[in-house]
């Protein structure tokens, strides 16, 4: 049986990926869950941690968001059995890799799939899913009539905020960084009733030649919006150091990527998404991408 893991020889060089063959998987211990992996997602944060957390080791598992089938169960597992449907995120110092045949999972880092997801978008959405869901709904409150403001609604993160913050009532600002991006913003539409676009107004900041700002307020009639949502991630700040904060914000995260938002509402919450964990599995949306 092989599982995917990533090389890095020196500090500095690039990661390598590699399948390795690795031994046959223990028995279950009291609390394990064996997992047959049917989806496992990949992206640029796993290599991004990898880099950051200097792990030495010289094989690091690859892949953290799967789901799968259960096998077998421990003797003290209580909330799982044989072939229960499951999703999950492995620890950072998991010794599995996800992309592998089968698997072993303390049955604290899972839950159950809804039926209704398939494999590949329970695996898919469920660290970005995680991270919206959380900050929208337990975080923000976000409710019927307010107004978000996502940057880069494009990335995963984004593209799952704006559903969800759209299913929710709320009006929504978006920022994009090519104009291929904004046009795929632009023709988000939900998959029923009113065929109304997901974004209210898509902002291209590419060229810095957008004042983020003045077009929120505008967008707001000069109010300015209720909640900010920033994923962080590698893409350059766009915004000017010089804004004045007329707000409280709520930063998640002592970061440079914790910025005051003075086009806000008074009172308006900015999220650093980046600092939200919880395991809640997002349910199913009512409201789908249509990109038609």
């Amino acid at each position: 049986m092989k599982a995917l893991y990533a090389q890095q020889n020196s500090p500095g060089e690039e990661m390598t990926f590699v399948f390795q063959e690795r031994e046959n998987l223990p028995a279950c211990r009291a609390h394990d869950v064996k997992v047959q992996v049917r989806a496992c997602a990949l992206s640029w944060l796993d290599t991004k941690l990898l880099s950051e957390t200097k792990l030495k080791k010289e094989l690091v598992p690859v892949g953290r968001e799967i789901s799968g089938v259960v096998l077998e169960v421990g003797s003290k597992v209580t909330f799982f059995q044989p072939d229960d449907e499951v999703v999950g995120i492995l620890p950072l110092d998991s010794e599995e890799s996800g992309v592998c045949e089968v698997i072993l999972v303390h049955e604290h880092y899972l839950v159950q799939k809804p039926q209704k997801v398939c494999w590949a978008e329970a695996a898919g959405t469920l660290r970005d899913g995680l991270r919206a869901y959380t900050a929208l709904h337990y975080l923000a409150q976000v409710s019927p009539g307010t107004s978000v403001l996502v940057l880069d609604g494009a990335s995963p993160f984004g593209t799952i905020a704006i559903q969800l913050a759209q299913h929710r009532g709320a009006k929504v600002i978006s920022t994009a960084h090519s104009l291929e991006d904004k046009q795929y913003l632009e023709r988000l539409r939900p998959a029923g009733g009113v065929r109304q676009p997901l974004v209210a107004r898509v902002m291209d900041v590419s060229h810095g030649k957008i004042d983020v700002a003045e077009s929120c307020l505008e967008e707001t009639g000069g109010l300015g919006v209720d909640i900010v949502l920033d994923a962080g991630g590698t893409r350059e700040p766009f915004l000017p150091p010089a804004i004045a904060s007329r707000c409280s914000t709520a930063p998640l995260a002592a970061a440079a990527a914790s910025w005051q938002c003075g086009w806000s509402r008074k009172g308006s919450t900015a999220l650093d998404s980046g600092a939200l964990t919880a395991l809640v599995l997002l349910p199913c949306l009512n409201t789908e991408i249509n990109p038609n």
